[in-house]
């Protein structure tokens, strides 16, 4: 800031800016001085301290002055200090400098730039310049400037980046590309966009125009993995071989055990090696063939043991594959795919394209490229009740094969037997028909697992059951009694059994393969209506069983199916006979003899000649249906149910009515308990009220007690907390005016020694800087004199000896000689303020010295250095000094 101060005292190494507000024009006055400002300048700022770059730093001046060879600054007519606008300057150490009008410090005070080993700056030219060598360096050229050293700055010189050097260890490679044309650290050329790759182990510095990609990692083989490359473009590698663009090859540890990918290489794997055992082999796709390319379409089997690398283009066809080991009861099922000859039994067979043929074990088979496994086939055991369904592809003829292992020959295939979707899910349950009675129809039946349809379907028959089997080729059915196991030939089907279940007997509701022949027994229930027009619904249960005379008779087995659904039609016929039986009689008739007359109606009479004549009809003892052979051997009534609704009504009322008399009686006899026991709980509450009021009155009188107790209590308590309340305040109070007290000592005391403390601080550090500045006055003093001394000595060993000689004589000896020239014998010159002794000027005048003798060089009675000059001439003498002639 300007200051109006008229004297301003600059201390050493400060400067101020002072303007002549006349002509306008700023000049620096540097100091030590006291400055005393005239009325017509303006001092422009207070002083400052000068630029003081130390060793190691520099700094930038913006709009520098002009200098001439000498380094002075160089002022233009008006006295202005002409300055470089526009333009920079890199001061490094040197003695402090102050800034001259125009001057800006630019950058500040920088330590100049350590570049470390292996570390380079990028520089780039701003402005065309000469180096140091003398070399022209044009505007955009860039370089390196490498470590170890320091940088000096130029103001034509850009710093854009350092560059640090990139480690190459082992199995590394550094990946560079060319921004331009140049010349790499080898010495060769390099396009611009050219990649390679450096290998050396060690540090590598980029040059200024290549480019760091990246570090690149060499990849480990061992001896069971491989390299897959393939090559972007042409060149050649480094193990000398040229690539073509595309080419794939492998890369093993016979070549490298390190390989680092070129940068014309691509790495599309790593590829791991195909090892087959001594029980593998393997069939590869497009094997690579001696001339090192594919062939295409081909194949190739290779057996263990073996370890190999798949080529670029190759293909294992289903992986690494086990060599077919064949025991006694297996086999394989083998396709030409070509033409081929092969040896079998010693003997040369030939095959065609597409023929099929088995071969058995034991053996191991290894299939060659032009042979097809069509499957394994593994001799199939069968018990003597299992067998399988085969089928001859030739002919289409289908037949069973049981209780023998079978293998399928090559004109052979499992043929699969469909059946009805009801026999399925009864096939599929496989449950006894006897533990299905009495069960609900509607359960839910456990999934079951599905058929193998290729084997034999059987069925085991229960005991004394029956099941009908029907050949549709032949056209004629067998039936096979049980305990047996029904095997079904390739045309053969079950006889399904539709029967009748529920109650009542509901057609169709059960479906079953066997038919059980008894004993056994099912239930019904009918609906009949008396004479008297009385409904009553009846639940009958019946025993029967099949009567046969012989099993082996074909026709006697075959009446057993002749009624599909024998439960139904035996209900109905007895159903039938039973409401026949009931219409012809009243209800009290058929309550009182309800069994017999049931029985008479199911089983009948005897035939009138069957009993001696003149007896009654017997009835009989069962019921045969001649139809199938079915015996009813004996009826159950199990219930009989009005279905009258008045009838239900009157039976319903007579029961309400025996139930309300039992009702009232049991309602008598709880009230009077009731009564009894309310009075004798009335009498106990009653009881208990006294206790309770003669317990809560002593309870009051000692209420009352502690009431007058805790009174007294409180109003003594009251009198003594007040009376202690009191001295605790007043102790309290006097100890805090205790505590006060020493506190305010302790900080008086505190203040005073703080106060001490400071005064003491407050002098040491005057005299400290006192002592400083009598130190700087007086090695200022010294170095002033040291400068004065040495310029002294300096300028006198300039001028040299025999120059100060003749510089001390010139003016006398020019005196001398221009009296000489005016003829005069005898002179005295002085300056007019030194004295002269007159007395014994004379003498010298007259060429004498005192006492008579010659005069000697110097005048006698002149003082020093300011003695006068005594010349003989030929002629008067005279004494002049100051235009002044003495003679």
């Amino acid at each position: 800031m300007a200051t109006e101060e008229s004297i301003i005292r600059i201390p050493p190494y400060h400067y101020i800016h002072v303007l002549d507000q006349n002509s306008n024009v700023s000049r620096v006055e540097v100091g030590p001085k006291t400055y005393i400002r005239q009325d017509n300048e303006r001092v422009l700022f207070a002083p400052l301290r000068m630029v003081t770059v130390p060793p190691r730093h520099y700094c930038m001046v913006a709009n520098p002055v002009y200098r001439d060879a000498q380094g002075a600054v160089l002022l233009d007519v008006m006295g202005q200090i002409r300055l470089r606008h526009a333009d920079l300057e890199i001061r490094l150490a040197q003695e402090p400098f102050p800034l001259y009008p125009g001057e800006v410090l630019e950058k500040d005070i920088t330590p100049l730039q350590v570049v470390l080993p292996n570390t380079a700056l990028h520089l780039k030219a701003l402005l065309d310049f000469q180096d140091k060598d003398g070399d022209k360096v044009l505007a955009g050229d860039e370089w390196l400037f490498e470590g170890p050293g320091t940088y000096i700055p130029r103001k034509e010189v850009e710093v854009v980046e350092i560059i640090q050097a990139t480690v190459i260890r082992q199995n590394q490679a550094l990946r560079l590309r060319a921004r331009k044309e140049c010349q790499d650290r080898e010495g060769k050329e390099r396009v611009t966009g050219e990649e390679w790759l450096v290998r050396t182990v060690g540090a590598y510095l980029p040059s200024v125009f290549e480019e760091v990609l990246d570090l690149v990692e060499a990849v480990i083989l061992t001896e069971k993995t491989a390299l897959h490359l393939r090559a972007l473009q042409n060149f050649r590698d480094l193990r000398g071989v040229s690539r073509r663009t595309g080419e794939e090859w492998l890369v093993t540890v016979q070549d490298t055990e390190a390989h680092v990918p070129d940068v014309h290489e691509e790495v599309l794997g790593v590829v791991p090696i195909t090892t087959l055992g001594p029980h593998n082999y393997c069939v590869i796709l497009d094997p690579v063939g001696r001339d090192g390319k594919n062939q295409l379409g081909q194949k190739r089997v290779v057996k263990g043991e073996k370890s190999f690398f798949l080529q670029p283009g190759e293909s294992l066809e289903r992986g690494i594959q086990d060599v077919y080991v064949l025991s006694e009861q297996q086999g394989l099922l083998l396709r030409a795919l070509q033409p081929l000859d092969e040896d079998e039994d010693e003997e040369k067979v030939s095959r065609q394209a597409g023929d099929c043929w088995l071969i058995r074990g034991p053996l191991e088979y290894v299939p060659s490229a032009k042979v097809e496994v069509v499957e394994e086939r593994q001799a199939i055991p069968l018990d003597q009740n299992e067998g399988i369904y085969v089928q001859d592809v030739k002919t289409g003829k289908v037949r069973a094969v049981i209780g023998s292992t079978y293998m399928l020959t090559q004109d052979e295939v499992l043929w699969e037997k469909e059946l009805p979707p009801g026999v399925e899910e009864l096939l599929s349950q496989g449950q006894d028909p006897l533990a299905d009675r009495g069960k609900n129809l509607a359960r839910t039946e456990l999934p079951a697992t599905p058929r193998n349809k290729t084997r034999v379907v059987s069925y085991r028959v229960p005991h004394n059951a029956a099941v009908q089997v029907y050949d549709y080729r032949e056209k004629r059915a067998r039936v096979v009694f049980g305990p047996e196991l029904v095997s079904l030939g390739p045309e053969e089907q079950f006889t399904v059994l539709s029967l009748s279940a529920g109650r009542p007997k509901r057609p169709h509701a059960r479906r079953a393969l066997c038919l059980l022949l008894g004993p056994d027994f099912f239930t019904d229930v009918i609906t009949i209506e008396t004479a008297d027009h009385a409904r009553l619904q009846l639940q009958l249960a019946y025993n029967w069983h099949f009567e046969l005379s012989d099993q082996k008779d074909p026709q006697e087995a075959a009446r057993l199916f002749s009624v599909p659904d024998f439960v139904g039609d035996a209900c109905k016929a007895i159903a039938s006979r039973v409401r026949g039986a009931v219409a012809s009689v009243t209800f009290d008739d058929f309550h009182k003899n309800s069994a017999r007359i049931i029985r008479m109606a199911v089983f009948g009479f005897e035939a009138p000649g069957a009993v001696g004549a003149g007896s009654l009809p017997q009835p009989r003892d069962r019921a045969v249906f001649p139809q199938n052979g079915l015996v009813v051997s004996s009826v159950d009534v199990q219930s009989v149910e009005p279905v009258d609704q008045r009838t239900r009504d009157a039976l319903q009322r007579s029961v309400q009515l025996a139930i309300e008399i039992t009702t009232n009686s049991q309602e008598a006899a709880a009230k009077h308990e009731a009564q009894r026991l309310e009075q004798e709980a009335r009498g106990r509450l009653e009881r208990q009220k006294i206790l309770d009021q003669s317990e809560a009155e002593k309870a009051r009188r000692e209420l009352l007690e502690l009431e007058a107790l805790s009174t007294a209590v409180e109003s003594t308590g009251t009198a003594k907390a007040e009376a202690e309340s009191r001295a605790e305040a007043a102790r309290i109070e006097g100890e805090g005016s205790v505590l006060q007290a020493k506190l305010k000592a302790e900080a008086l005391a505190i203040e005073t020694e703080a106060e001490l403390q400071r005064v003491q601080k407050v002098r040491d550090l005057e005299l400290a800087y006192a002592r400083s500045q009598l130190e700087l006055e007086v090695s200022r003093a010294q170095q002033l004199a040291e400068v004065e001394v040495k310029k002294f000595k300096q300028m006198t060993e300039a001028l040299g000896p025999g120059t100060i000689k003749d510089l001390a004589v010139a003016g006398p000896e020019i005196q001398m000689k221009l009296l000489q020239s005016l003829g005069l014998k005898s002179t005295l010159i002085t300056d007019g303020s030194t004295p002269i002794n007159l007395f014994s000027t004379a003498f010298g005048l007259l060429g004498l010295g005192q006492e008579g003798q010659a005069p000697s060089k110097k005048a006698a009675g002149v003082p020093g250095s300011q003695q006068g000059l005594l010349l003989h001439t030929p002629s008067a003498s005279f004494a002049a000094g100051h235009n002044q002639v003495v003679p």
